[in-house]
C-alpha cells in the first residue's frame, strides 16, 4: 500500500474508533449523570480532571516511541527498536511507581484538600488509590501501544479501543448505581485498563516477531541522543494537560463540583466533534517527517493543503451546525436544565476552527524535527489559558472560563504559530487560501444556506429523529456540493509561488 493509502487507511481507523466512542457516549454520559445525580458526577469530573494531570508521567516519550520504532522498523534495526522499548519501559515503570506514591499521598490528605460534600470519605480515598492504579498499568502497557502506532497499525490499536469501550458500557449499565457509584466507576477503568494494554502487549509481540523487552537492552545513549525531542514532547504534552484537565479543576476550586457540570456538557460536545478531526494531524506527524527526509516538498505541501483543508472544513462544518441545532442536541441528550451549555459549547467550538487547523502544522512541523518553537509557543497558550480563566470566573462565571480558553487560542495560534509554520514548511499564506480554505468555502456555504431554510421552515424539535435527519440532510448537502466544487477544480492545474506542480492526489 502507499504511503497515502496507508494515511487514508489508518485516519478511517481512528474514525471509526471514535464514532463508537461517540456513540457510546451519547447514551453513557447522561446514564451516569441521571444515576449519580450532578454531585456526585461533578465529584467524578474534578477528581479524574486531577488524575488527568498523571498524563505529565509520560515525559514526552509517548510520541518519541512511535516515532523511533516507525524508525527502526522500517530498516529492520530490531536491536536499536528493542532498547527503545526496553529503555522507555522503564522509565515508565519508575513513573507509575511514582504515579502510586503520589495516590496515596492525595489519597491521605483528602480531607483536607478539598470539602467533598454527601460523597463518603472512604470512598474518595479508595477512587483516588484506584485511579493511581490505573495510571500505573496504563504507563507500562503503553510501550506496546507505541510499538503499535510505530508500525502503523492505528487499525489494531483503534479496534482494541472500539472493544474496551463497548465492555465500559456494558459493565456501567450492568453494575453502576448511586451507592459506591464512583468507586464502581473507577474500578471499570481499571480492568478496561488491563485488558486493553494485554491485548496491545500481544499483537505487539505478534507484529513485531523480534520484540525484546529485557533489562540488558537498556542503553543510556538513547535516553540522551531522544532527551531533546522527548523534552519538547513534554512541554507540549504539560500543554495539553493545562488546556484540557484546568477548566474543571478552575470550576470546582472557585464554584463547586456541581458547576461543572453544564461547563463539562459542552467540554465533552466539542471534544466528541473535534477529537476526530485532530487524528488527521497525529496520523500526518509520521508522513510529514518521511516526506521531508526524501526532500519531497511538492508532496509534503500537498499533505499540508489537504490536511489543513479537511480540518477547516469539518470543524467549521459542525461549527454551523452547533450554532443551528446545538440546543436541541444538547437537551435530547442530556435533559432540560441545562440551556447555558449551548453557549458555553459555541465558544469553545469556534476556537477549533483556528486550533484543529493550525494544529496540522504543528504536527507536521514535530514530524520535520521543529519540536522547540511550536512546543514553546503551545505552553505560553496553555499558562495564558489558566491565568485568563481565573481572572474571568469571578466576573463572568463558567463563560468567563471558556472566554478564557478561547482568547489566548485564536490570538497566540493566529498571530505567532501560523507564521511560524508558513516559514518552516515553506507553504505560504496564499497557498493555504487558494488551495486549503478556498475548496471548502462552496460546500460551507451550502450547508449555512440549507441550515438557515431547516430552522425556518421545520420548527425546532428535540427528539434523535429530529437530529439524526437533520444531520443526514446536512451531511448530503455537504458532502455532494464539496465533490462537485472539487470535481469542477480538478480541471485546472495548480500551482504554488515556486512553480511546484500541486495536481490532486488522493490521501
Amino acid at each position: 500500500m502507499n504511503r497515502f493509502g496507508s494515511f487514508r487507511l489508518n485516519l478511517l481507523a481512528s474514525w471509526g474508533s471514535h464514532a463508537v466512542g461517540i456513540l457510546i457516549g451519547v447514551f453513557l454520559m447522561p446514564y451516569v449523570l441521571h444515576t449519580l445525580g450532578d454531585a456526585q458526577y461533578g465529584t467524578w469530573i474534578f477528581i479524574s480532571s486531577i488524575a488527568g494531570y498523571s498524563g505529565l508521567l509520560y515525559l514526552g516519550f509517548g510520541e518519541t516511541i512511535s516515532r523511533y520504532v516507525a524508525t527502526y522498523h522500517a530498516t529492520s534495526d530490531w536491536k536499536k527498536l528493542n532498547q527503545v522499548v526496553s529503555c522507555i519501559f522503564l522509565v515508565y515503570f519508575g513513573m507509575g511507581t511514582l504515579a502510586l506514591c503520589i495516590a496515596g499521598v492525595l489519597a491521605w490528605l483528602a480531607p483536607v484538600l478539598f470539602s467533598w460534600g454527601d460523597v463518603s470519605l472512604l470512598e474518595i480515598r479508595l477512587v483516588i488509590l484506584v485511579l493511581g492504579l490505573n495510571v500505573f498499568v496504563g504507563l507500562l502497557g503503553s510501550v506496546y501501544g507505541g510499538v503499535l502506532m510505530g508500525i502503523h497499525r492505528f487499525d489494531i490499536e483503534r479496534g482494541i479501543q472500539i472493544v474496551t469501550a463497548i465492555l465500559r458500557l456494558v459493565l456501567i449499565v450492568t453494575f453502576l448505581n448511586e451507592e459506591w457509584g464512583l468507586l464502581t466507576i473507577a474500578s471499570i477503568f481499571l480492568a478496561l485498563t488491563v485488558i486493553e494494554n494485554l491485548c496491545q502487549m500481544v499483537f505487539a509481540y505478534y507484529h513485531v516477531k523480534t520484540l525484546s523487552l529485557r533489562l540488558t537492552n537498556f542503553n543510556s545513549e538513547f535516553l540522551k541522543d531522544s532527551s531533546r525531542f522527548s523534552a519538547y514532547a513534554f512541554l507540549s504534552s504539560i500543554s495539553n494537560q493545562l488546556i484540557d484537565c484546568t477548566d474543571s479543576i478552575v470550576i470546582g476550586i472557585f464554584l463547586s463540583p456541581k458547576a461543572i457540570v453544564p461547563f463539562y456538557i459542552a467540554l465533552r460536545l466539542s471534544r466528541m466533534i473535534s477529537t476526530p478531526i485532530e487524528y488527521i494531524g497525529r496520523i500526518a506527524m509520521p508522513k510529514a517527517g518521511d516526506l521531508f527526509a526524501r526532500g519531497e516538498q511538492s508532496k509534503l505541501e500537498h499533505l499540508i493543503t489537504k490536511g489543513v483543508g479537511m480540518a477547516f472544513l469539518l470543524s467549521t462544518a459542525f461549527f454551523i451546525g452547533g450554532g443551528f441545532f446545538g440546543k436541541s442536541v444538547i437537551t435530547t441528550w442530556i435533559g432540560p436544565g441545562y440551556e447555558q451549555s449551548h453557549l458555553l459549547f459555541l465558544v469553545l467550538l469556534v476556537t477549533r476552527i483556528v486550533a484543529i487547523p493550525s494544529g496540522v502544522m504543528r504536527c507536521v512541523m514535530f514530524g520535520m524535527g521543529q519540536v522547540k518553537a511550536p512546543s514553546i509557543i503551545y505552553f505560553c497558550e496553555a499558562i495564558a489559558n489558566v491565568l485568563l480563566s481565573m481572572l474571568l470566573i469571578g466576573p463572568f462565571g463558567l463563560m468567563g472560563v471558556a472566554l478564557g480558553t478561547a482568547i489566548p487560542l485564536i490570538l497566540i495560534e493566529s498571530a505567532v504559530l501560523l507564521p511560524l509554520a508558513f516559514r518552516v514548511t515553506q507553504v505560504s499564506f496564499s497557498q493555504i487560501i487558494r488551495h486549503a480554505i478556498g475548496p471548502q468555502l462552496p460546500a460551507l456555504i451550502a450547508l449555512l444556506v440549507y441550515s438557515f431554510v431547516i430552522t425556518e421552515v421545520v420548527p425546532q424539535a428535540i427528539g434523535w429523529f429530529y437530529i439524526y435527519a437533520v444531520s443526514a440532510g446536512g451531511g448530503t448537502v455537504l458532502v455532494l456540493t464539496w465533490l462537485a466544487s472539487n470535481r469542477m477544480i480538478k480541471h485546472f492545474d495548480f500551482h504554488d509561488q515556486s512553480g511546484h506542480e500541486l495536481k490532486p492526489q488522493s490521501l
